[in-house]
């Protein structure tokens, strides 16, 4: 592993921050709902374990890597998990224990920096530029904290180190399970280039299909093609697109940001068009957004329906109460509603999301924010930070 001391002073730390020079861990635990299953009950360990319900109706909210093997993966209904592996084990999940755990574990964080932004209970974004501890690099502060992790709570983390949020994600994805990748300044673009356009967030099936029709395979490709040619061929994704292909991204790890919405979506490995499935498909949505919704203790009043065609254009529809929504039953009346009122759709669809948002009560934690304006010129002062 590499742990290079940092050859910059620390009186120099102000110059460093206004070059937009960052040290940036992502740690992202490993199958963690179904590993703290595993944990406890010693007889599924080595298993494929499900975390979720197995009604006709249940959603896998998530899969040990022993039934990933079989193809079985999270949002994925409980039915279609079982035909893919008749060996698979449902366990009920305990948010009150991952939320424990969850807790231990940023506590270690903290331990190390101050600059913690949670993404979900299983994942956040550290900065550590500042290097409270003097420990000298932020690959060693990344396996100090994957140690201590094991350690004490017996279970395992992979992490991410690099110069911005958006290459240490795909850092920590890189080895997993139990691994660490490194992302050096200078190395971003060129590590990006070599990646399955797959591999960049936001990029389904479909939309990987689409850029192969177009000659985009890899993130070289991608790079390869004018911010014209991207908005042109994939409307408001192209900048982030454009972005990312070249390693850039000089967002902020931000503690404790407010949250302003709670949902999630769903990319379909196929388009949908039939207004029965996305029905049963809303109802596996509707089922993973309120388990959030009640694993944050988020109220709030309003209810947006997100989809997103095959030509990737977007449509939203919300609806909003004058008081908060009463429960899962509400939500998932409101959510039913927003979809029948847009049937039948006029193109296929891609992507499908629910949230909740004007929430009100405690400042929550909240996930990914939107892609930023970026300063391209910013990037090459960024090629002379050690790790």
């Amino acid at each position: 592993m590499v742990t290079a001391a940092d050859a910059f002073p620390r009186d120099s730390e102000p110059d460093r921050t206004a070059m937009g020079l960052r040290k940036v861990i992502h740690v992202d635990m490993d199958a963690f709902f179904a590993s703290v299953e595993q944990r406890d009950d010693p007889s599924l360990r080595g298993k494929p374990v499900a975390v979720g319900g197995s009604s006709d109706r249940g959603v896998v909210a998530a899969a040990s890597y022993e039934a990933r093997v079989f193809g079985v993966r999270s949002a994925m209904p409980s039915v279609r998990a079982a035909k893919l592996c008749p060996d698979l084990i449902f366990r009920r999940p305990r948010f009150d224990v991952y939320k424990a755990v969850s807790q231990q574990i940023r506590a270690i964080f903290m331990d190390y920096t101050p600059h913690v932004e949670p993404l979900s209970l299983d994942e956040a974004y550290l900065d550590v530029t500042d290097d409270v501890r003097g420990i000298g690099s932020a690959t060693r502060i990344a396996e100090l904290i994957r140690k201590r992790i094991r350690a004490d709570t017996g279970l395992t983390a992979s992490a991410g180190v690099s110069y911005n949020k958006f290459l240490a994600k795909i850092a920590s994805d890189q080895n997993k399970p139990d691994g660490l990748c490194v992302i050096r300044p200078g190395e971003g673009a060129q590590f990006v280039a070599t990646l399955p356009i797959r591999r960049f967030h936001g990029v389904g099936p479909r939309g990987a299909d689409k850029m192969a029709a177009l000659g985009i395979e890899t993130g070289g490709d991608l790079r390869d093609k004018s911010l014209a040619f991207l908005r042109e061929n994939f409307g408001s994704l192209a900048d982030y697109l454009y972005r990312a292909a070249r390693g850039i991204d000089l967002r902020q790890v931000k503690a404790d940001r407010p949250r302003k919405s709670v949902g999630g979506e769903r990319t379909f490995e196929r388009d949908i068009s039939s207004g029965s499935t996305l029905r049963e498909t809303l109802e596996a949505i509707i089922e993973i957004v309120w388990e959030r919704i009640e694993r944050s203790g988020s109220v709030g009043r309003t209810v947006t329906l997100k989809l997103k065609f095959n030509d990737f254009t977007p449509l939203t529809r919300a609806r909003s109460l004058p008081r908060a929504v009463s429960g899962k039953a509400e939500f998932a009346e409101l959510a039913r509603a927003l979809l029948d009122q847009q049937l039948p759709l006029p193109k296929p669809v891609r992507l499908m999301g629910l949230t909740l948002s004007a929430l009100e009560g405690a400042a929550l934690e909240g996930g990914e924010p939107e892609h930023t304006s970026d300063d391209t010129a910013q990037l090459a002062s960024q090629a002379e930070l050690p790790f």
